[in-house]
């Protein structure tokens, strides 16, 4: 545990909710700072890559000292070798209130061949308006808003209650970090969550499930001159993945569509078997994998038995047997519209945009989703940066983005630990 006193303006005070002092001054943003804190934790190569050893520690480390900076509350656990979660507690110091907590990534996606970028994946160029690199949007710069719009909070003037600013490991990979902290007293304490991810103005309220399985075919090996001996996996697959359109199909029919979410897909991933070195072979053994994304009111248990079911069938009809292993299964998740989260957000983006914002879905699942699903917190996702430009080549975010987020985080914590919202729409 690090522990310091935190910074706390005098002034800017009014009767709160609970009768103790609130802030009413704007939140002073600190416009060249956050940007620039944002290319420090982009230059920082943190690819969650298959067997690292260390993988967010760089960027860790660089908000630790931010916190240290600030005089913040911080603890940094390690939750497995070299992936630390970094997680700091600002006591607003107006009495009584709500916990709200802010929620972000720092390790990223590969930048695949940089060959193929037209600027350096690490380098934080600010160009055209846009800061590029790899995990510009995706999420360094939600990360360095939450944090300067805390910060700005703080500034302002005393609050109710407290804030809690969660900078997680492996959101790319298992979600460690969301699922440790869920498992953490501090975790029963929050009352609603901002997860930052990019997500282009829009407030998403839902997000989509996500189901990763894994079918392995086991048939019987033969000459490739010979096929009448063989059992192929290689045919089953292809008649699974046949098959896979018509489970598809029913979950569409099965669950409708949602308002924001859309429908269920099922999507074969990986379809493999065989030698390319032995071509005159028929293989024994194969493999399918899918994608399914499920949406709010989607029974997984169903929806993982259907597959099953299709899948058997099609690989039986040569006479290939199937296995299924459930590689992860994240639900899809839905906050109310009038939540105070929800409203919160939604007020802090009408008072700095002048009008409100759309209500959208995440199209894969966050942080927030385990947060959801663990903890059984309430969470709602919204950040800066374009809603698909994730895990591209030329990864940017806007540069006045960055700021407006910013901006938006402060007042949107302000309202939400004064109670000072008046529902989300």
């Amino acid at each position: 545990m690090h522990t310091s006193s935190g910074h706390t303006a005098s002034g800017h005070t009014a009767s709160g909710p609970t009768g103790s002092s609130a802030p009413v001054a704007d939140p002073p943003v600190d416009s060249a700072a956050v940007v620039a804190f944002t290319q420090d934790l982009v230059r920082l190569r943190t690819v969650n890559a298959a067997g690292a050893t260390e993988v967010e520690r760089p960027a860790a480390e660089l908000v630790a000292r931010l916190f240290t900076e600030f005089g913040w509350t911080y603890d940094v656990v390690e939750v497995a070798p070299g992936r630390p979660n970094t997680v700091a507690v600002i006591e607003g110091g107006g009495g009584e209130g709500p916990t709200l907590m802010f929620e972000g990534h720092i390790d990223v996606v590969t930048e695949g061949d940089p060959g193929d970028w037209s600027v350096d994946p690490y380098g934080a160029e600010i160009r055209d308006g846009k800061l590029w690199g790899r995990g510009s949007a995706d999420m360094k710069s939600g990360v360095a808003a939450m944090i300067y719009g805390v910060r700005a909070l703080q500034l302002a003037g005393p609050f109710p209650g407290r804030v809690v600013l969660g900078v997680l490991c492996d959101e790319e990979g298992l979600m460690l970090g969301a699922k440790a902290f869920a498992a953490t007293p501090l975790a029963r304490e929050v009352d609603g969550v901002i997860v930052c991810e990019p997500e282009g103005y829009e407030v998403c309220t839902s997000a989509r499930g996500g189901i990763r399985l894994r079918l392995d075919l086991d048939g019987v090996m033969a000459h490739g001159a010979m096929p009448q001996e063989a059992k192929s996996p290689i045919v089953a697959g292809a008649r699974i993945v046949e098959a896979l359109g018509r489970v598809q199909d029913w979950a569409q029919e099965r669950y409708g569509t949602h308002p924001h979410a859309g429908s269920v897909t099922v999507t074969p991933t990986v379809l493999h078997g065989g030698d390319p070195d032995q071509l005159n072979v028929i293989p024994a053994h194969g493999l399918v994998g899918i994608d399914v994304r499920t949406i709010p009111g989607t029974d997984h248990a169903e929806l993982i038995e259907r597959v099953r079911e299709f899948a058997v069938e099609a690989a039986g009809s040569v006479g290939v047997g199937v296995g299924l292993t459930v590689v992860d299964d994240r639900p899809a998740i839905e906050i109310a519209d009038d939540h105070p989260v929800v409203a919160a957000l939604v007020d802090g983006h009408r008072q700095v945009h002048g009008s409100p914002p759309p209500f959208g879905a995440v199209p894969g699942t966050t942080d927030g989703t385990i947060l959801t699903r663990d903890a059984g917190l309430p969470t709602v996702v919204y950040g800066p940066g374009g809603k698909w430009i994730a895990h591209q080549k030329d990864e940017f975010v806007e540069v006045r983005e960055i700021v407006e987020y910013t901006r938006v985080y402060a007042a949107a914590a302000r309202s939400f630990l004064n109670g000072a919202t008046g529902g989300a729409r």
